[in-house]
């Protein structure tokens, strides 16, 4: 299960506190007095039947003996009970239509174990699904739903905290509230028996109250569905992971694959929890630079090393900024960091920004201040304040010494995060241009990959079978030299006595391994060009694209000595066989690069039946179909990243009405963005069949495209079809339909759906002969598909 029901955990309606207590100290007291003292305004029930009849009650509340006697189901159960007791609970909670509950208890022996796999088949039936057990809860604090037994409330915010540890969530929450910062929602996932770090991300991806996400996590349960929803999330907000152990050597692989997601790893917690009041009070800065505002040459001097450290960039002004700061400003000289004086006053820091405001090249605003008798922090944060909305790129604010609380959280009510030391503010900065910078990598459109012959493909499928069946699981030498040149790659061979060799460049050992939290990985080891720095270690998850490639190879320190391109051919190579050869479970091999091409030396491959899945699921070659079509030779097959000029071309070419019956509204054109969620897939929820024929040049032209996205539980897909407007009546949306049907229920989908405007005739008609149910919706002037697959 994914995001099912986890409405009821961040949105809950009821709440029952099951083993609510009033002995000091316990579980149960510490549960019921976080709800009550949190102001939730839900029914809430207390159940003990200890305290059970009790005139008195808890807190006015009558206490209920059972789960049973519950007058209606809850939205949430808090179960603060020994293990022995969760099967039973959770199998009449579920019963009743509890939609979630907290495991507050820890899992400590086996017999624990084993009740909690059957509290979790209890859940199952029922859709129910368990957060924990060991964890301290689930905060909502914009419903003041405080639930569990974290150490301290918290308060609103825009920043979601998902963390594997109960000691720094509370500790999180300690700091947040003594600086006046809140939180969307907290979680601490405890053991993550059910709904673990991949589910939440899904669910905080959309959550329209959630901001930005901060990640604590020490592994990855499930990693196809982590980074699946990990690169959702990041595509639409920020995503910043901290991950203890950087001594451990798997570490390097979790650097990768947050890189791969889109996500920003930071490495402390002070990192983490600036981040809160970046992220949670300001707006995502849209630009990678700054211009610096203070009063002081000594603080500005300061300011510059500490951005310089973190790798900031100050903005170069155009000619048109320096003369509005010197008409503002006659008697500062116009620069950046721009300089007041000693004697500036708050007027003068709002002639600044005034000035600079229409000119957005200066960038994001850093205002830091020393206070002086001329400009007390309480006057400079009122005129930060009341020009807040003429800092184009956004504002962050440093006082030295800090504000008042009542400061502090004013400029908060208004936008402006608020920083203790430069440094601290040029760190959370540039951890806001890595996340952009880590976006725009996510929404880049890579080169075409070489296209690999089905006739390649398929014989070094024989050849590992062959292998396989007669109980060879390696293949190394003339065997896997052969199999590897089926493709294209050239391997090395010592030259014969009395022959020169050509000295390589570097030699880089590549090994393609089954990680146990990622599956297959590849691991690139190179070593140090003088001898005394470490060697370059890099993991690289497929499938690689030359974009991914070219990042990976640009972090090696050889890259001056030697032509990148045939290096970066060969690892797009590798990639390609391992995704199209399934039986590959393992490779060693050494790429002698030399000045002007790579070779492989000494390869070995490992070969199996089954091996584990991808982290992220490569093309599915599998799809691709070729057919005659009206005289033309027609290729169906999944999207790519780089079909997105001919995508462009095609949405292009379609008429405006069919364009608005397309996508319900006036379009005129498409930027990049938008042509990259199209064209960049997540094939593991989601499929774009495309329908193409060759130019007159050999160049693909798209003619029409199916689309399915399904939710993250696989239980319905939503379903699009277009065609070229000149197409139209042809039976080409036709035979997409049917086959993008046919995908979904392929992968398990329960059910098929979606929308069409009232008029849209032709799109009804075509639903109707595939076999949908054509129903009316909430908008009259929409009607609904609906189709069961199963």
């Amino acid at each position: 299960m994914t995001v099912r029901n986890l409405d009821a955990i961040f949105q809950p309606k009821s709440v029952a506190v099951i083993g609510a207590s009033r002995r000091e100290g316990s579980i149960g007291e510490m549960v019921w007095r976080r709800v009550v003292e949190g102001g939730f305004a839900g029914p809430l029930w207390a159940v003990n039947p200890h305290h059970a009849g009790e005139a008195e009650g808890f807190d006015g509340r009558p206490v209920l003996a059972d789960a049973g006697d519950l007058p209606e189901a809850p939205t949430v159960a808090v179960i603060c009970t020994r293990p022995a007791t969760w099967p039973a609970l959770v199998h009449r909670l579920g019963g009743m239509g509890t939609r979630a509950a907290i495991l507050i208890g820890e899992v400590r022996d086996e017999e624990a174990r084993t009740d909690l796999r059957h509290a979790l088949a209890a859940a199952r039936p029922h859709l129910l699904r368990i957060v924990g057990p060991g964890s301290v809860g689930v905060l909502t604090p914009a419903l003041n739903a405080q639930l569990g037994a974290a150490s301290s409330p918290a308060r609103p915010g825009g920043v979601a905290w998902v963390s594997q540890s109960n000691a720094l969530t509370n500790a999180v929450l300690h700091w947040a509230g003594a600086r006046g910062l809140g939180f969307s929602h907290v979680i601490a996932l405890g053991d993550e028996a059910d709904v673990d770090a991949g589910d939440v991300l899904d669910y905080l991806a959309s959550d329209p109250t959630t901001r930005a996400i901060l990640l604590e996590l020490d592994t990855v349960r499930a990693a196809r569905k982590f980074m699946s929803a990990a690169r959702a999330a990041a595509r639409n907000k920020p995503v910043l992971a901290l991950r203890s152990g950087r001594g451990d050597p798997a570490d390097a692989l979790y650097t990768a694959a947050f890189r791969r997601a889109g996500m920003v790893r930071v490495d402390t917690l002070d990192d983490l929890l600036d981040e809160i009041e970046t992220l949670g009070v300001g707006r995502v800065a849209a630009s990678d630079t700054a211009t610096l505002i203070t009063s002081d040459r000594g603080v500005a001097t300061l300011a510059r090393d500490d951005f310089n450290e973190a790798g900031d960039a100050l903005a170069a002004w155009t000619d048109e900024a320096r003369a509005a700061i010197q008409t503002a400003l006659p008697n500062v000289q116009a620069g950046n960091p721009l300089v007041l004086g000693e004697t500036a006053k708050p007027e003068h820091f709002a002639l600044a920004l005034q000035a600079l405001g229409p000119h957005p090249k200066t960038g994001t605003v850093f205002v830091v201040h020393a206070p002086t008798h001329s400009a007390p922090v309480e006057a400079v944060a009122r005129t930060l304040i009341e020009n807040q909305r003429v800092a184009y790129r956004g504002m962050l604010a440093c006082f030295f010494g800090g504000v008042s609380n009542a400061t502090r959280d004013a400029l908060h009510a208004h936008g402006i995060p608020v920083h203790t030391t430069p440094r601290r503010l040029a760190r959370a900065f540039a951890r806001l241009v890595d996340y952009r910078l880590g976006r725009e990598l996510l929404m880049q459109t890579p080169e075409g990959t070489p296209a690999q012959q089905a006739g390649a493909i398929e014989a070094a499928q024989d050849q590992a079978r062959a292998a396989l069946a007669a109980g060879q699981n390696v293949l190394e030498g003339e065997a896997a030299a052969q199999l590897l040149g089926r493709f294209g790659l050239r391997t090395w061979a010592p030259p014969a006595a009395g022959s020169e060799d050509v000295p390589a460049v570097v030699e880089v050992t590549v090994e393609f391994r089954d990680d146990e939290n990622f599956g297959p990985v590849f691991y690139f080891v190179a070593p140090s060009p003088d001898g005394i720095a470490p060697p370059m270690r890099v993991y690289g998850l497929p499938p690689l694209n030359p974009m991914l490639a070219r990042d990976i190879v640009t972090q090696s320190p050889y890259v001056p000595r030697a032509d990148p391109a045939p290096a970066l051919a060969v690892l797009i190579t590798l990639s390609q066989i391992v995704c199209d050869v399934r039986e590959i479970v393992g490779m060693h091999v050494t790429l002698r690069v030399l000045p002007d091409q790579t070779l492989l030396a000494a390869p070995r491959l490992t070969l199996a039946d089954k091996r584990s899945r991808f982290a992220i699921m490569p093309y599915p070659r599998r799809l691709e179909e070729t057919l005659d079509w009206h005289g033309e030779r027609l290729t169906i097959r999944p999207i790519r990243p780089e079909d997105e000029a001919q995508h462009r071309a095609f949405i292009e070419s379609m008429t405006p009405d069919d364009l608005r019956l397309r996508f319900f509204s006036a379009v005129r054109s498409f930027d990049h963005t938008q042509l990259a969620r199209m064209t960049q897939v997540d094939y593991d929820r989601e499929m774009a069949l495309i329908a193409t024929v060759d130019d007159e040049h050999g160049n693909p032209r798209t003619l029409g495209v199916a689309r399915a996205v399904a939710d993250p539980d696989n239980e319905t897909a939503e379903f699009a079809v277009a065609v070229m407007s000149n197409l139209k009546g042809k039976g080409l949306g036709r035979l997409l339909l049917q086959r993008i049907i046919a995908y979904a229920r392929s992968r398990g989908t329960h059910w098929m759906l979606g929308e069409a405007l009232r008029e849209n005739a032709p799109m009804i008609g075509l639903a109707r002969a595939c076999g949908f149910t054509v129903t009316p919706t909430e908008d009259p002037g929409v009607v609904g598909f609906r189709m069961a697959l199963d």
